[in-house]
């Protein structure tokens, strides 16, 4: 095995083990005493905190250290990676943003020149594309840290009705389609609401905490769950079924490439999907419910006002 294999398999273990003496690492690896002390002053060197101990329990332990021994990636592994970073580049706020970067470009630099010369032709033949949104979310790495200390908040919340202060045991943070949100208990109900995160204008964090029943996978799971159940039922043309991702785990396909949707849906959905279903025009005919049917027949109504025939101008 080589010196550079061995170095870093030492280091990988002396990091899990925090504190160790020469003969543990002797046994593992089957070397002499007298090689793992060169070893470890190799380390040492290298900028690994490695503190001695004296004495008959002595050893030598290693200090705290923010920085991850190096972890090997294949090639392949590397380019993922990078890759990865890369789908994240079109939101306008992220968590940890500045490390991000660091990150990609560290791995980024790690490459052989075959690799970087792969990851820049694919950089000019692959993009993973969203719509950069302008709304910025400058609390959003506050209320993550907030999230991970299982803290309660006290937060400014600006919704329609104006500012308002909330006090919230938040779930968690998701992100869709460039906005983030933050599922949360409002403690003076007990009851989940759901709250966008560039929407809060201040927070202030207390070291109580309140537990919560679920967390936030079994809440985006259940909030799917319709509270008031009404059958959605709406005949697609080819182009329909293609044209909205929101619906494809709905749509039956059918052999001549048109489809249809038959499911449950919740009664407060249906002035999003009114829009929806309106925007696809004669490629989605709704049959049910009756109430869907009057939402769209309004917003044609609305729109006719609007344009009216110019003889009636």
């Amino acid at each position: 095995m080589s010196k550079a294999k061995r170095l870093i398999d030492i280091l990988l273990f002396v990091s899990a083990k925090k504190k160790f003496t020469a003969q543990e690492i002797a046994d593992t690896f089957n070397i002499s005493v007298r090689t793992v002390h060169r070893y470890l002053l190799d380390l040492s060197d290298m900028g690994l905190p490695i503190y001695a101990e004296q004495g008959r329990h002595g050893g030598y332990t290693v200090l705290s250290n923010a920085i991850l021994p190096p972890i090997l990636f294949t090639e392949e592994e590397a380019v993922s990676i990078f890759f990865a970073f890369q789908s994240l580049h079109y939101y306008r706020d992220l968590p940890f943003n500045t490390e991000m970067k660091s990150v990609s470009q560290k791995l980024y630099d790690s490459l052989q020149k075959e690799a970087k010369k792969k990851v820049d032709t694919l950089q000019s033949y692959m993009a993973f594309w969203n719509p950069k949104r302008a709304i910025t979310t400058p609390l959003l790495t506050d209320v993550l840290e907030a999230i991970i200390k299982q803290s309660q908040l006290h937060i400014q919340y600006e919704s329609k009705s104006g500012i308002t202060s909330k006090h919230v045991q938040p779930i968690g943070v998701y992100a869709h389609d460039g906005l983030w949100y933050m599922p949360a208990l409002l403690l003076s109900n007990e009851k989940i609401l759901l709250f966008r995160v560039d929407r809060i204008h201040a927070i202030e964090a207390s070291d109580e905490s309140h537990k919560t029943t679920m967390n936030l996978q079994q809440w985006l799971e259940s909030a799917y769950e319709p509270q008031h159940p009404i059958r959605l039922y709406v005949e697609l043309s080819s182009e329909g079924v293609l044209s909205e991702p929101h619906l494809e785990k709905a749509v039956v396909l059918l052999s001549d490439g048109t489809g249809y949707i038959d499911t449950i849906i919740d009664q407060g959905e249906l002035q999003f999907n009114s829009s929806l279903f309106f925007r696809l025009g004669p490629h989605a005919i709704v049959k049910e419910p009756q109430a869907l049917i009057q939402l769209l027949r309004q917003h044609a109504h609305e729109l006719l006002e609007i344009y009216p025939e110019p003889n009636e101008s």
